[in-house]
């Protein structure tokens, strides 16, 4: 029962009540007693049961709001429950996203440190000098990792006047291979960035002649008959550059095959490299092994001359061996004689002191 219901039972008694007063004036005012004491008592009746209706209505209503309390409560409580999830949930998404936030900050760092390293390389790779120095810094990386350091030589001297980035002492043959890097960035920005097919021809005729200008000038400079190989490397520090050239100017390729000077990039002066340092070995076993073949023989020759001694000592042996037998023998005859003298008797003594006295040849044959 709710509260309104409560509230409406008490305005029904009470209208009954203000009813039933009415009702017993009015009769009483009409002379029927009789008919007033009956209506009195069936409102007393109505009221009774309207008291426990409302007595029936507040225990509903005390109940009502008991469990209405223990719903509120508990609702409360699931609330309160689900805010402090969401709030740990909340706090956990806010401590993930801080550090996504951090990592996205690290990384533009690293993005401005790098677009930095760029425009520095950019700088560098605009100026010739600079350029030409980054080739030649790449190249001495690429090659003093690979090679041991007595397998070549930076800026060494070749011919009249000149030097080489980089010149691998290989043995003869084929000799020493000179090793110098170009970088044709100028004309090959200008191929890369033509916009109409004019300005891409001429572009891709700049490229051809720089490229040539620079095998031509390798070719003369670091082919030096009885001073170096028969041929040398042109080293183009850039994979880009590299592909350009073997893929659209194959005559350019041709042509630098022809003046015997190799165009190689990082990736292709590895395997080059790795090409030296096998033959390096090679020729360093060839070494050892005649060294070894040396030693051999020489120890061949001591194992004849120990033969000899050894048979020299057999034969030394063999007469000491001998002499000993005969020393025996001698010792022998000595001992049976002093045994027959131990043995003979006095007249004995005289037949054998006769004998003694007899000549040489006589007591031979005794003997």
């Amino acid at each position: 029962m709710t509260v309104g219901t409560v509230i409406a039972v008490l305005l029904a008694l009470g209208l009954v009540l203000i009813g039933a007063v009415a009702v017993v004036a009015l009769v009483r005012a009409r002379g029927g007693d009789g008919h007033a004491a009956a209506v009195v008592e069936r409102v007393s009746a109505l009221s009774g049961r309207l008291e426990q209706m409302a007595v029936g209505a507040a225990a509903g209503q005390a109940e009502l709001r008991r469990a209405f309390d223990e719903r509120l409560d508990a609702i409360a409580k699931r609330v309160g429950d689900t805010l402090t999830e969401q709030g740990r949930h909340h706090h956990s998404l806010l401590e993930g996203l801080k550090e996504r936030l951090a990592v996205i900050d690290q990384a533009q760092k690293n993005i401005t440190e790098l677009s930095g390293q760029v425009v520095g390389l950019q700088d560098v790779l605009a100026n010739k000098q600079a350029r030409g120095a980054f080739g030649e810094i790449q190249l001495n990386d690429l090659v003093s990792s690979i090679l041991p350091p007595s397998a070549y030589r930076f800026q060494a001297p070749v011919g009249e006047g000149r030097r080489a980035d980089c010149l691998l002492m290989l043995p003869n043959p084929p000799g020493a291979i000179a090793v110098d890097a170009k970088f044709p960035l100028e004309s090959y920005h200008a191929l890369r960035t033509a916009e109409d097919d004019a300005a891409r021809i001429q572009a891709r005729r700049g490229f051809r002649d720089a490229i040539l200008k620079h095998v031509a000038d390798i070719a003369e400079r670091y082919i030096v008959p009885g001073e170096t190989a028969e041929s040398a490397l042109m080293f183009v520090p850039s994979e880009a550059v590299y592909a350009e050239l073997h893929a659209n100017f194959p005559e350019v390729v041709e042509r630098s095959f022809k003046a015997r000077v190799w165009i190689v990039s990082p990736t292709t002066l590895m395997a080059t490299l790795n090409t030296v340092r096998a033959v390096l070995k090679d020729a360093h076993m060839r070494e050892q092994a005649g060294v070894i073949q040396d030693e051999v023989l020489r120890m061949l020759g001591d194992v004849a001359r120990l033969a000899e001694r050894v048979d020299s000592l057999e034969k030394h042996f063999e007469q000491a061996n001998k002499d000993v037998r005969q020393i025996r023998t001698s010792a022998d005859k000595i001992t049976g004689r002093g045994e027959r003298i131990t043995q003979l008797e006095l007249g004995q003594a005289g037949e054998q002191a006769d004998a003694t006295l007899a000549p040489p040849e006589q007591r031979d044959v005794a003997e």
